[in-house]
């Protein structure tokens, strides 16, 4: 009989998890170009 035991877990990051970080990037990327421009930041799709 084995000593060790390994758990099999799910991957962290799923495909609606790296899309939805992926837009944020793109919207934080905007917001400070905006902010470096002296304008207000839009946020929202």
């Amino acid at each position: 009989m084995s000593k060790t035991a390994s758990v099999g877990l799910a991957p962290a990051t799923t495909l609606f998890g790296r899309l939805l970080a992926s837009i944020d990037r793109v919207l934080m990327i905007n917001a400070e170009i905006a902010a470096r421009n002296g304008d207000v930041p839009y946020f929202g799709l």
